[in-house]
């Protein structure tokens, strides 16, 4: 494969392995806990700013309408400022946004802080794979693993400490405090390092010849299939993200008891994260995709059936959930044939899978406001798991985008 213009630009050198891994794994850390931590801490914030159940959902789907917006745009940022610069003001926007959602007064703080972190997160999610496909071509499903693993075992610790941090201060239940600390306790280690690691790497990109078309991502078959696969693990995610907390304390469990649980549903991703690797091989590889959502399933209607089991369902969701969202942006390296192709494809894919995931929060609340119970709710993340099964045969072809099928 030759190199675009901007590879050549971007890379100069290639990255020493160590160095790779080392931002990888900081930038991972600090990419999740801005967002988990909001959960267990939704009982707080609506009793101290008066926003109803539906309202909280919409908080919740603020992050990912922002990342369905942003999405497509991160490739043509990427392009002229270079990669590596648009991760660095990612995390230094990412700082901003954490501050200004914690400030007090006014609730709409807490909106634009959100939206704020919602455009930083955006550009990350996008460029780390790229990143990956870029500087570890040959190492791609081991360090996405990698770095799910990280995305998952960093928010599942700001999930389980937002409560008892909450209440650390003078002031019981106060949940900006808890946001800021969650948010900002490893960001600038993350920054200083990825300048420091990423200094030699010019700051400004030039436009390449082979940059893929707009157009031509967007009216790929096989970019539709990555793009629905992302739409539906993401939905799956949010929707236990964010009320996960709630369904525990419905049942009798204590808030911090409750932000265990959602701390042990990404824990246990952790282990699913890392395995993943292990079974893509051989000719099951292109059924995986498609049998990933089996242990969520029976995980779902173990907590419709037998809610009081409802630490067992937590971790059969949770390994599920953490190897589809590994298999998710493996997709979006392995259907590309070179870094551009994944830029372009991880914009397209997160774009449209967030539009999807941004329902789910507010459809699940919205459920239970009707009903005033789960049932209905856990139906429609039933539904969501098994058009996952039906999109991951689709997804698990092995095909790559901007290529003729057959």
């Amino acid at each position: 494969m030759t190199d675009s213009p901007t590879s050549a630009r971007d890379l100069g050198r290639a990255p020493a392995t160590w160095a790779l891994v080392a931002t990888v794994c900081l930038v991972a850390i600090n990419m999740r806990p801005t967002i988990t931590s909001v959960g267990p801490l939704l009982e707080q914030i609506g009793a101290d700013t008066g926003l109803t159940a539906a309202t909280l959902g919409f908080l919740g789907s603020v992050p990912l309408l922002v990342w369905a917006v942003v999405s497509p745009f991160a490739l043509a940022v990427s392009r002229r400022f270079g990669m590596s610069a648009t991760v660095f003001g990612a995390l230094v926007l990412l700082a901003i946004g954490t501050v200004v959602r914690s400030l007090p007064g006014p609730v709409a703080a807490l909106w634009l802080g959100t939206a704020l972190i919602g455009v930083a997160l955006a550009l990350m999610n996008v460029l780390m794979p790229a990143v990956i496909k870029r500087d570890a071509p040959t190492r791609v499903a081991a360090l996405m693993a990698l770095y799910t693993a990280l995305l998952g075992g960093a928010g599942a610790i700001a999930s389980g400490v937002a409560v008892p941090v909450s209440n650390a201060g003078p002031t019981p239940d106060d949940w900006r405090l808890a946001l800021a600390i969650t948010g900002l306790a490893a960001l600038p280690v993350a920054a200083g390092a990825w300048a420091w690691f990423r200094r030699n790497e010019p700051g400004r990109g030039i436009r390449s010849s082979r940059m893929p078309g707009r157009t031509g991502i967007w009216t790929d078959r096989v970019a539709w299939a990555v793009a629905g696969y992302m739409g539906v693990q993401a939905t799956l995610f949010y929707m236990t993200l964010t009320w996960l907390a709630a369904i525990s304390t419905s049942l009798g469990r204590s808030p911090v008891a409750a932000g265990v649980d959602v701390m042990v549903y990404q824990l246990v991703s952790i282990v699913s994260s890392l395995a993943l690797p292990l079974v893509l091989r051989g000719r099951i590889r292109r059924w995986i995709p498609a049998l990933l959502p089996v242990l969520a399933v029976i995980g779902v209607i173990g907590l419709m059936l037998q809610p009081a089991a409802l630490s067992l369902w937590i971790v059969l969701i949770g390994l599920s959930s953490g190897a589809s969202l590994s298999m998710a942006l493996t997709l979006m390296a392995d259907r590309a044939r070179d870094h551009d192709q994944s830029t372009a494809l991880s914009g397209m894919a997160q774009s449209v899978g967030y539009i999807i995931a941004a329902a789910g929060p507010v459809a699940f609340g919205l459920a239970y406001a009707l009903t005033g119970g789960w049932l209905l709710s856990l139906g429609i993340l039933l539904a969501v798991l098994l058009a996952q099964m039906v999109i991951g045969v689709a997804a698990g072809r092995d095909r790559h985008v901007l290529t003729p099928i057959p």
